[in-house]
């Protein structure tokens, strides 16, 4: 038991001692995450508007912290390109992009978005993960794709000003131009012939020798350019008046809901693999101390990459010590590497956000969630729609997607199905309309609603049974399969006792076939259930079609 409870609170106590053969396979996965991760940590850095610097730093302690705390060891934590562009949407206009006031923004909201999770994971909150759709994240994301690659059109095509100033009087450098374009080439063709390769590192290290060796940056090409060697001093934000503050309430909490959808992505994919339950509030309160520490480090909000958990669980991860180790390398990184990363162009960095953004775009889902549901296709749609259209404040793309989908949900549960059962050849009951089957008997109205008899269905129930009494005057019975009705609440009593009495005035008897205990419970302490010649309760639909054969 007292294993069982220091675990709970320190979940890398769990861990497997390690031993040669482990620590070699974790050191192998560890490496092959390191190279792929340092150059995209700087690459999103940019991305967010922060120094380039501040990339490694949020790739360093906050991944320390994640793996040590979170249910799901595996994941690799740092710079994503959603939670990056939620960052750099949200401090637009605020501040100038890498200067003073924009980190100690970035800081705030990381902070901010931080705190929000690390409540939630402690209140065992993880359950509001779900309020984000699949269509909506699906719209939203698309959506993200398309603004993170026009975003970083200005520096992969070298040119000299906004991407509007392209129908103007574009200024391009060639030679930025040559390096972006060709990056992307090399990486989408490594991406769809050799997968495996760490083309990324190497096409990071081969362009930082071309630019020194051809004087890019003496030709006007922008590059990296010196970067600060070390750890990260610890970073105190300035306190900043509340008119400015409360701009990053929204915006925190959207940071915090869609990263932890990034989040929930490769953990669900790793407990299925490990064939275990995903902890979802452990993981909340470890990706909210991240983003704490991040801030602490002087950096951004992080999330969990897709794309770099799956890597290191195809590199052979089995523990959370790979992401212990591929701290380590972003150490060595920080210590030694920085003056190696002065003479990469900075268009290579925008390739590489590009190529690694790229498969969010994916404009057939909405083809296929038009065949599955034309209700979620919409939401979708309008999620993506409302999000370009709201740039730079994209989190209310986001809003407006959560909302649209929790009207359609409340839509469906003021509405739900009721349909009126006939008995199918194959002895089931089924919709009698869709069916075109006979009435169970004369003069009897049989019904079943798939949901609970709640203050959101009740009046649906009433006004259905009401609709058609009143249009089948010659009733004498109404059957209730209530079977799928598993609750019933304050509401759907009193409307339950107004049924009860109509029928009881107008001489219909009240069959119920299959009431569940709870609902049972319920209308029996309200004295609903008073033995009556017109009431008539059956354990089984079986039982209740036997008796009603006789009628």
């Amino acid at each position: 038991m007292r294993s069982t409870v220091w675990t709970r609170w320190f979940p890398f106590l769990a861990w497997p001692r390690p031993d040669l053969t482990l620590l070699r396979g974790e050191t192998l996965a560890a490496f092959t995450v390191a190279i792929l991760l340092i150059p995209q940590a700087v690459a999103y850095a940019a991305l967010a508007g922060m120094p380039l610097v501040s990339g490694l730093y949020a790739s360093l302690l906050p991944a320390l912290i994640s793996s040590l705390w979170g249910g799901t060891s595996r994941l690799s934590v740092g710079p994503t390109a959603l939670t990056c562009l939620l960052i750099a949407a949200s401090l637009q206009g605020m501040a100038q992009p890498a200067s003073a006031e924009w980190v100690a923004l970035a800081v705030w909201l990381a902070l901010f978005s931080g705190a929000i999770q690390l409540v939630l994971g402690l209140l065992r909150a993880g359950w509001l993960v779900n309020m984000i759709s699949a269509p909506v994240l699906a719209g939203f994301t698309q959506a993200a794709g398309v603004l993170i690659i026009g975003s970083q059109l200005p520096a992969l095509l070298g040119m000299q000003g906004p991407l509007s100033s392209v129908l103007e009087q574009p200024h391009f450098h060639l030679g930025a131009l040559a390096f972006g374009l060709g990056t992307v080439l090399l990486l989408w063709l490594a991406k769809r012939y050799f997968p495996r390769w760490p083309t990324v590192l190497g096409v990071v290290a081969v362009s930082g020798v071309v630019s020194y060796a051809t004087g890019f940056e003496k030709a006007g090409g922008a590059v990296v350019g010196a970067l600060p060697v070390g750890l990260p001093d610890l970073y105190f934000p300035p306190l900043l008046p509340w008119s400015v503050l409360s701009q990053l309430i929204v915006p925190s909490m959207v940071i915090a809901l869609v990263s932890f959808l990034e989040v929930a992505s490769s953990a669900k994919v790793q407990s299925q693999q490990d064939g275990s339950l995903w902890n979802d509030n452990q993981d909340l309160v470890a990706q909210g101390l991240a983003k704490i520490a991040s801030a602490c480090s002087g950096s951004f909000a992080t999330s969990t990459s897709f794309s770099r958990s799956a890597i290191n669980m195809v590199a052979g991860a089995r523990t959370g010590w790979s992401a212990l180790i591929s701290t380590g390398f972003v150490l060595l990184a920080l210590l030694f590497l920085m003056p190696a990363l002065h003479f990469i162009p900075m268009s290579v960095l925008a390739a590489i956000v590009i190529v690694a953004v790229s498969g969010l775009i994916q404009p057939m889902n909405f083809a296929r969630l038009w065949r599955i549901s034309r209700t979620e296709s919409l939401t979708s749609f309008a999620t993506f729609a409302l999000t370009l259209a709201t740039a730079p404040r994209i989190y209310w793309g986001v809003l407006a997607g959560v909302m649209l989908g929790l009207i359609d949900f409340l839509y469906l549960r003021l509405h739900p199905r009721i349909i009126e059962v006939g008995l199918h050849p194959d002895g089931s009951l089924r919709d009698r309309h869709l069916w075109k089957l006979a009435p169970l008997a004369p003069h009897m109205y049989a019904l079943r609603m798939d949901a609970e008899l709640d203050f959101a269905a009740s009046s649906s129930f009433e006004r259905n049974i009401a609709d058609f009494l009143s249009a089948h005057p010659d009733t004498r019975h109404v059957c209730l399969f209530a079977h799928p009705i598993n609750r019933i609440d304050a509401s759907g009593v009193e409307v339950f006792a107004a049924l009860s009495a109509n029928l009881q005035e107008r001489g219909i008897a009240l069959h119920i076939s299959g009431i569940k205990l709870p609902v049972e419970t319920v209308l029996r302490r309200s004295g609903l259930l008073t033995p009556h010649p017109l009431l008539q309760l059956y354990r089984t639909d079986a039982e209740a079609l036997e008796c009603i054969a006789r009628l």
